[in-house]
């Protein structure tokens, strides 16, 4: 990737002060394709991160759902299988009841004792019936008890890997903070959202109007940035370029807001690799343009803050994946 940068800024360089033969600058042009193309992947990786953590939340509230469902019906089970106790205890005296009549009219005529022996074996038939249901709620209530510990298990095992994610963005905010100590505030701000790091630098902090190029305050705060991210590396790291809804009216190859978008982003990444021993693949700059603002109104100050460079820093769902590929 930094040799793709380093040709986009000589055809530049090219281009603005001298005419470039056409084979050369078509082969530039195709190594500026190449570059695009590899951003457009980075892109499309990181989209899927995030639609793979939204399906893990999902899943884990599909889980719940199932979990108190489960619960609900073996408690009704349980319910149906103590009323089932209780007649079986009801039958069995009935049944003791009998026994004790049957002694008793034993010296009684031929037909009242066949009766009563007729009597006491559907009292047994039935008592036996009682008896199979009870077996078949107990063997039914087993195994939704161990449905309910599995399930429990598995969002226990999620929501373990979720709030192990959540401190460790919690404590890459801090050390980001106590890193960019002074600059907060002053054209810089960093907060969580959605389970990542956002870094936002005003564009009086990093560039001029309409340039690429990083002034030397941005660019110490990008080397202390640099030494956090260096010592942190299961982050994935998302440099966005931002600007303004007005027209760019720049020269040379910049023509438009999105070029403008993405060479800042590029020139942050050259200097954070230039600043560390960060491995460039943990890198993606991406202009987004005018088209994410944070402030939509058409004044001077809505567009100044429209106009900034954000570095979003997303830990690596590994742990999670792995989760719920098991599952």
């Amino acid at each position: 990737m930094k040799q793709s940068l380093f040709f986009i800024s000589v055809l530049f360089l090219t281009i603005h002060y001298s005419c470039v033969p056409l084979s050369k600058f078509k082969e530039m042009d195709k190594q500026r394709k190449e570059c695009d193309a590899e951003r457009g992947q980075l892109k499309g990786q990181n989209e899927k991160l995030s639609v793979e953590n939204t399906e893990a939340n999902r899943r884990i509230e599909m889980l719940q759902k199932s979990n108190q469902q489960l619960v609900k019906d073996s408690m009704e089970r349980l319910s149906q299988m103590n009323n089932l106790k209780k007649d079986n205890e009801k039958l069995m005296q009935q049944s003791s009841e009998l026994q004790k009549s049957q002694e008793e009219l034993l010296k009684g005529n031929a037909r009242e004792t066949a009766r009563l022996m007729g009597q006491l074996q559907t009292t047994q038939e039935d008592l036996q019936k009682k008896e199979d249901n009870l077996r078949i709620l107990e063997r039914d209530l087993n195994i939704r008890k161990s449905e309910i510990d599995k399930q429990s298990h598995e969002i226990k095992e999620m929501r373990d890997a979720l709030n192990r994610k959540d401190s460790v963005v919690q404590a890459l905010k801090n050390k980001v903070t106590q890193a960019l100590l002074g600059f907060e505030n002053n054209g810089l701000t960093i907060k969580i959202k959605d389970g990542k790091v956002y870094v936002s630098m005003d564009e009086k902090l990093l560039f001029k109007s309409g340039s690429t190029i990083v002034d030397p305050k941005g660019v110490e705060v990008l080397k202390k940035l640099s030494k956090v991210l260096e010592q942190n590396v299961d982050i994935n790291v998302m440099i966005e370029g931002h600007t303004d809804d007005l027209p760019y009216r720049g020269k040379g190859d910049m023509k438009d807001n999105w070029d403008l978008s993405v060479l800042r982003s590029t020139s942050v990444v050259k200097i954070l690799i230039e600043s560390s021993s960060i491995d460039p693949k943990r890198l993606m700059p991406s202009g987004r343009g005018e088209f994410i603002p944070v402030d939509t109104q058409k004044t001077d100050a809505a567009r100044a803050k429209n106009r900034r460079t954000e570095i979003v820093l997303t830990p690596k769902l590994d742990e999670l994946l792995k989760i719920l590929e098991n599952n």
